[in-house]
């Protein structure tokens, strides 16, 4: 008998006794539930709104990764949180705070970081203007709970066609009880070090200070270490009519970049566990980068108007060796002011009424790239002086200097009405206005068609400015006390990035415009959020992979993305608590020609590459009175396209479960979590370029980490 298939039967007859058996307990239990079970299983929101709603009466998708999820995960990376989440696509594909991160197709294009999706925390942007967003200075160990409102109409999303990721960080007002002390260590040369202790000042001012280190030495391939080192001083004020919190933050992140495999070396991968090279000729790429992070947020409540100003001040550097150069940025400063206010009053019943201004600086005034130092080239031959590979990540001579300065100024308003108890409508807008003002001097550039360095272009300038324009109209009903019917019609511009631009200077910015209907549900012992949605796309901003790895960037036509999610939790028991979500999605070129060198290709028809037509998730959890807690998840995507084309399409994986059990005693917490507990061999990323060259970016194989906690 197969041998592979025997494995697949027997980790799906786990999950399902697992599931069957906590099910079968909980039904027995649930003849007498406990009257202390709360009243309903609903959280509150702001992310949609700017003002904390129930997430039932929310108008749109939007999902709340609550503490306790948040406590059960290792939280090594933002992933360990949010996978799992419908209509989220999310994995790591180099360990450490590196994220692959998709929101209904939206991100689909980006080869690093996120783009075309706002993140937040605390509601302070970490997203650029350009709509690029890095982790590295988000400490994961701190977070309290996570908001992701899917598709566009979010007043906090400038330029965020996918969404908006709000991570809420643990209050520096909260010091009773919150101090703690955490030590993790696991396979993989995983380390885990965390502290947070927070003291009041006096009755009016709390101080709170976090610590964190974690260590990834990744040997199961090479050049994969990670560690980061993050420390962070957060004080309150209250205020007779309001508080003033302030936070200091400094992170050091470093991380190798592996680089992709061949389908050869991915074969061997998924026989040996282990990935011992890359097919691309750069093999030392890399991202080190250090980060101040400054924040103030001021709230007063006057009554019926409420005031919310907010600075922020983010400067950070990068060493950044990369495909075909190195980048080397001593110095990029992002300043900006947000200025919210709201006002409760009658207008159509109880009304209230959000406005506000924002603007933002991304201002580089000395980035440079170089050349790789050390290389080993073709020698002889029709293709002499093609670089074969890089033997090192020092840089050599330079290759260009530059100077960007990116703005954003936008202002915002929503008023919400209730004009029954039954019914809440809200009407929004933003309007954003963005100018990306860059001056290069080009010395020389790699060519990917030759394999080598050749002459720049020299000097030049770029100077673009896009108009960002989102209307929001939506409508909840009330069909009883438990459910909520809604409507959603939203849109809002993508701008390009910046790197994008410098690509292609004639892009224009997507419009994305959405149609969404959804039922959620709560109750004392479930709830659940269902959703269909369709979303137009004009201009759509799509990757090109040609030969040697280069990608380029075109606007398509039309993009029709038609999409189902759900999510849903059964309280089971006190106990027990059963859930699962499924993502159905259907994203096709309406119009698109694609360009490859000097050829017009149509795509029209083709479906979207990376995007699964199906995504579910199951879990469980247990929680007993004893102190004992545990949680099993199974993640499965479906096949996908590999490429714009539609030549070949990737299998996708099944059942990759994580599993997390902890014992609480006192003050001591003890925890063991392991991802990938059947050690599937699958790739989280594999495209084909227009010559026919697949890259496969894998998962890790099975990894633990032991965990103890402290809390004082």
């Amino acid at each position: 008998m197969n041998t592979k298939v025997v494995a697949k039967s027997f980790q799906t007859s786990c999950i399902a006794v697992i599931l069957l058996t906590s099910n079968f307990i909980g039904v027995k239990a649930a003849e007498n539930p406990s009257s202390e079970t709360v009243e309903s299983m609903d959280t509150i929101s702001i992310t949609s709104s700017r003002v904390e709603r129930n997430t039932k009466d929310v108008a749109t998708s939007l999902s709340v990764i609550d503490n306790t999820k948040i406590e059960q995960s290792k939280m090594f990376n933002i992933k360990d949180g949010i996978q799992g989440t419908p209509g989220v696509f999310v994995d790591s594909k180099n360990g450490g705070y590196d994220v692959r991160l998709i929101i209904r197709g939206a991100g689909q294009k980006a080869n690093y970081g996120v783009r075309e999706i706002q993140i937040l925390r605390d509601g302070i942007p970490m997203t650029d203007p350009d709509s690029f967003s890095r982790f590295d200075f988000i400490d994961p160990q701190d977070i309290e709970r996570i908001e992701i409102m899917r598709g566009p109409g979010s007043l906090y999303g400038a330029g965020a066609s996918g969404g908006t990721i709000q991570i809420i960080s643990k209050s520096v007002f909260d010091t009773v009880g919150k101090n703690r002390l955490k030590l993790g260590f696991g396979n993989h040369g995983a380390e885990s070090y965390h502290l947070r202790y927070s003291f009041d000042l006096n009755p009016s001012n709390a101080l709170a200070i976090t610590a964190s280190r974690r260590v990834l030495d990744n040997g199961w391939r090479r050049w994969n270490n990670f560690d980061t080192n993050q420390i962070s001083f957060k004080h309150g004020l209250l205020l007779e009519n309001g508080t003033l919190e302030s936070e200091l933050s400094y992170s050091e992140a470093n991380m190798q970049l592996p680089g992709s495999m061949s389908a050869e070396q991915f074969n061997l991968f998924k026989d040996t566990g282990k990935q011992t090279d890359t097919q691309d000729p750069w093999k030392y790429n890399g991202r080190y980068s250090k980060i101040w992070f400054f924040n103030s947020r001021l709230e007063l409540d006057f009554g019926d108007l409420s005031l919310k100003p907010k600075l922020y001040f983010n400067r950070w550097s990068h060493y950044h060796p990369v495909t075909g150069a190195i980048n080397d940025n001593p110095e990029t400063s992002v300043i900006g002011l947000d200025l919210e206010a709201a006002y409760r009053h009658r207008l159509w019943g109880e009304s209230n009424l959000v406005a506000g201004v924002t603007a933002r600086i991304d201002d580089t005034p000395n980035s440079k790239k170089y050349r790789y130092r050390d290389i080993r080239t073709i020698p002889e031959g029709r293709q002499k002086g093609r670089i074969v590979e890089t033997l090192s990540d020092k840089r050599g001579a330079l290759l260009e200097e530059q100077e960007s300065r990116i703005t954003l100024y936008g202002l915002y308003l929503q008023e919400t009405l209730r004009p029954t108890e039954r019914w809440s409508i809200d009407v929004g807008l933003r309007m954003d206005h963005v100018n990306f003002d860059i001056s290069t001097n080009e010395i020389a550039r790699y060519d990917y068609a030759k394999g080598t360095y050749i002459d720049g272009a020299g000097r030049f300038d770029t100077d673009k400015s896009f108009d960002l324009f989102a209307p929001k109209l939506s409508a909840t009903f009330a069909l009883n006390k438990n459910i909520n019917l809604y409507a959603t019609l939203a849109q809002s511009d993508q701008v390009p990035s910046q790197s994008e631009i410098e690509k292609n200077l004639g892009l224009n910015p997507s419009t994305a415009r959405n149609l969404e209907f959804g039922l959620k549900g709560r109750s004392k012992h479930w709830s659940f959020d269902i959703a269909a949605y369709y979303t137009k796309i004009d201009d759509e901003i799509v990757s090109v992979l040609t030969a040697g790895g280069n990608t380029s960037f075109q606007n398509a036509g039309k993009t029709d993305k038609k999409g189902l999610e759900f999510e849903g939790q059964l309280q089971i028991t006190k106990q027990w608590l059963l859930g699962g979500s499924y993502t159905y999605s259907d994203y096709t070129f309406a119009s698109f020609n694609e360009v490859i060198g000097n050829i017009s290709v149509d795509r029209s028809g083709n479906q979207l590459p990376y995007i699964p037509k199906h995504k579910y998730s199951l879990f469980a959890q247990w929680q007993h009175p004893l102190g004992i807690s545990a949680r099993i998840q199974a993640n499965t995507w479906s096949k996908y396209w590999m490429d714009n084309a539609n030549t070949e399409q990737y299998e996708g994986y099944e059942f990759v479960t994580n599993f997390s059990l902890g014992y609480e005693i006192g003050s001591h917490v003890f925890t063991f979590n392991v991802d990938n507990i059947f050690d599937h061999r699958y790739a989280i990323e594999v495209k084909k370029d227009t010559r026919g060259t697949s890259y496969y970016s894998v998962g890790a194989p099975r990894s633990w980490l032991l965990g103890y906690r402290y809390n004082f």
